[in-house]
């Protein structure tokens, strides 16, 4: 009898590949024994090596021919596989979000660990070589035995004795009897956050192998809410329970608590939109904080939704799912409407400590000098606050000096020579900005059409209201006898690692007296001793023709005026009273008028009539189809072909979808490249679904003939967020 070498295992592996590649599922590869779905494994594609996950058969496999010689694997990772649960949230995600598997899959999962070979993860893994102890003389170490008290159990968490309001306990009560998901609507400074707290407590204190995932929309949130976190639950649970995960963490760092939530040993994960694919075994509770931030929603490459797959996911693996807003996104306030029923909706009205909301001053800036920045009535209020030292919030959500450089001569302004957009002026380091491409160049000494030397800014932004508050505040002093000092935080002043925490630590340190900031700084953040608030170009995005405009900037105005008054025994010490203020040229608006009532439900009711009778979500569906291409007419010839070969196939659902005729983007060149897109609308989402599903094949095909070579790529964005 001759030995023969044993028949090797077909294993299934997704791997990153593009939609618009036609390579959207998994690929097969050879291994000696077979491994079970979810294994991490090392593989070539051409010739690149690749990180996949091993995956179930799909189900219209057709057996490989004879002829055919399969690739072997390169290797497997040494880690527990990836759970079920995690396969088919992924699953899901690359369905309906029409993308393919790798896509998804490798956007879950740390790029480190897409990058690492077994021998480096393994070396990872290793727990560290004790350090050797310095030798001791006999009689030293016996008094060192002496010396050691019995192992006591850790303090109690300081926070563990804060006393609930008669809401919170409500809140918490109900979340405790029922199965969700909810939607906590809670006015800022409410206690949002202590509810979040005690939830994950009571899960984690259920099971012992429990874990929570907590979701916040910004990267510089995760900070304080880590710490709010680790004082309450590192004495309960270990100093390592608590981790974070997102981008502006180091991919060493993240791959550490990609591991620790994967193996178990962090109990709860807080990370922005990315970490909803974290592998998580354990996992009981999902909080999604501030659930209506666009942030949540992933822009470029595998375009998803963080907050609606948390949702999917718990329903998926059994978890309890939070939402929580002051302003609740219009979907999820109209899912919670009782006769809805999607979500329970749970309400905290009343602030912690009696506090009062601020009241809403508009100054009508059409009564005011024109070019004025700062109306007198405004420039009065903060400069009284500085006076008695405290704090005041200037928001403009336009960061740079100015928006465009000018000339008064022959009309030239500095436009980005990529793209169809302004490049941005920042005075700081005399340099102008695309905030699209990235292109950056000096300050040119005069106008480079002319030649007039006299080339000025038009417009204002962040960088612009500092200098201008610094001049205006010059001769105002603080109560200790200092100047006025006005500071700024935006995405340009907290480029460097740390420099976000050392400018809010000032903050709350009282060394700066007014704060000029972009949305960043309105949302999250306790400032405990910031009384005033002011809204200065607001008026913008109630002309947008993005019908999410509107509910953009009243959640924004709710969210900085909810920065304001915070601390109640502050303002009453004080003998202050929180204020914001609006600077518009439309005081009769109904987004202010809501706004001065702090009347969210009036608001959302009146955007949903809306909604409801312009046939907008949340009462229909949409896909945004987008071309990118060398000419904006190849762009659009592509997108006509294919609204054209849909209905030439008498696609399934093609009467229930309307597909809109394709148009250029709002900013239609970036980085040389022009885009157009098309949207696809439908009453239901299934019907809408289906349709795509069968439209996939047609995509590809159209984009293969001759005619449609100069198309870059294509792509879809399901549930787009802006139009």
């Amino acid at each position: 009898m001759s030995d023969s070498a044993p028949t090797p295992h077909v294993v299934h592996v997704a791997v990153h590949t593009p939609m618009h590649s036609t390579v959207g599922g998994p690929l097969s590869y050879t291994h000696p024994s077979p491994l079970p779905p979810g294994t991490l494994v090392r593989v070539r594609l051409g010739t690149r090596p690749l990180l996949g996950v091993v995956w179930e058969a799909p189900q219209d496999a057709e057996p490989v021919p004879a002829h055919v010689q399969l690739r072997a694997l390169d290797a497997v990772l040494p880690l527990p596989p990836l759970d079920a649960s995690w396969l088919r949230l992924v699953a899901f995600a690359a369905r309906y979000y029409q993308r393919s598997l790798g896509e998804i899959a490798m956007a879950g999962l740390p790029p480190a660990l897409r990058s690492a070979t077994p021998e480096q993860l393994a070396k990872r893994l290793q727990p560290p070589a004790p350090k050797k102890p310095p030798r001791k003389s006999a009689r030293a170490a016996a008094a060192a035995e002496a010396a050691v008290e019995p192992v006591t159990a850790l303090p109690a968490p300081p926070e563990a004795a804060v006393t609930l309001s008669a809401e919170q306990r409500g809140v918490v009560d109900q979340i405790a009897q029922h199965p969700g998901p909810f939607l906590l609507y809670g006015s800022t400074g409410s206690g949002k956050t202590e509810v979040y707290l005690r939830v994950v407590q009571r899960a984690l204190e259920a099971d012992p192998q429990a874990q929570a995932l907590v979701m916040v929309p910004e990267i510089n949130l995760t900070p304080q809410l880590q710490e709010r976190f680790a004082t309450r639950f590192a004495p309960l649970f270990g100093p390592q329970s608590v981790v974070s995960m997102h981008s502006g963490m180091t991919e060493v760092q993240r791959l550490k608590s990609w591991l620790a939530a994967h193996q178990g040993q962090a109990r709860i994960l807080l990370g922005t939109r990315m970490a909803v694919f974290a592998s998580l075994p354990g996992l009981k509770v999902i909080v999604v904080d501030e659930e209506h931030d666009p942030s949540y929603k992933q822009e470029e490459g595998a375009r998803y939704s963080a907050r609606d797959l948390a949702l999917w996911r718990g329903h998926a693996s059994g978890a309890q799912v939070l939402l929580g807003s002051a302003t609740p996104s219009l979907e999820s306030w109209h899912a919670s409407d009782p006769a809805v029923g999607r979500y329970l909706r749970l309400h905290m009205p009343s602030r912690i400590g009696a506090g009062a909301l601020p009241r809403v001053r508009l100054v009508d800036m059409r009564q005011q000098p024109k070019r004025t920045v700062f109306a007198p009535p405004l420039l009065e209020a903060i400069t009284a606050r500085v006076q008695r030292g405290e704090q005041s919030l200037v928001l403009l959500n336009r960061r740079g000096f100015a928006p465009v450089l000018f000339c008064t001569d022959c009309g030239w302004k500095s436009d980005c020579p990529h793209c169809s957009a302004h490049q941005v002026f920042h005075k700081g380091d005399r340099s102008l900005r695309c905030h699209h491409c990235g292109h950056s160049q000096r300050v040119p000494p005069a106008c480079p059409s002319c030649g007039n030397p006299d080339i000025l800014p038009l417009g204002k932004g962040t960088e612009q209201l500092e200098e201008e508050l610094a001049r205006l505040l010059r001769n105002v002093q603080r109560p200790d006898g200092q100047p006025a000092r006005v500071g700024r935080i935006d995405a340009d002043t907290t480029r460097h690692k740390g420099a976000l925490e050392a400018q809010l630590a000032q903050v709350h340190e009282g060394e700066i007296d007014v704060l000029v900031g972009t949305q960043m700084v309105a949302k999250g953040h306790d400032f405990r001793r910031i009384t005033l608030v002011a809204a200065v170009q607001p008026d913008g995005a109630l002309f947008s023709s993005d019908f999410r405009a509107p509910e953009r900037l009243f959640c924004l105005l709710m969210q900085a005026a909810g920065r304001a008054g915070r601390d109640a025994g502050y303002v009453s010490d004080q003998g202050s009273q929180p204020e914001m203020w609006v600077q518009t040229a439309e005081p009769q608006h109904s987004v202010f008028t809501a706004l001065r009532q702090h009347d969210y439900p009036a608001f959302a009711a009146r955007q949903l009539q809306e909604r409801h009778d312009a046939g907008m979500p949340p009462f229909a569906f949409q896909t945004l189809v987008r071309a990118d291409a060398k000419t904006q007419a190849a762009a659009q010839d592509f997108l006509r072909a294919v609204s054209d070969a849909a209905r030439q196939g008498q696609l399934p659902h093609l009467d229930d979808v309307f597909l809109y005729p394709p148009i250029p983007m709002t900013v239609q060149r970036v980085a040389n490249v022009e885009r157009a897109q098309m949207l696809i609308e439908a009453a239901d989402r299934r019907a809408l679904q289906r349709f795509l599903h069968a439209w996939q094949p047609w995509l590809h095909w159209v984009r293969s003939q001759p005619q449609h070579k100069g198309v870059v790529r294509w792509l879809m964005d399901v549930d787009p967020l802006s139009l």
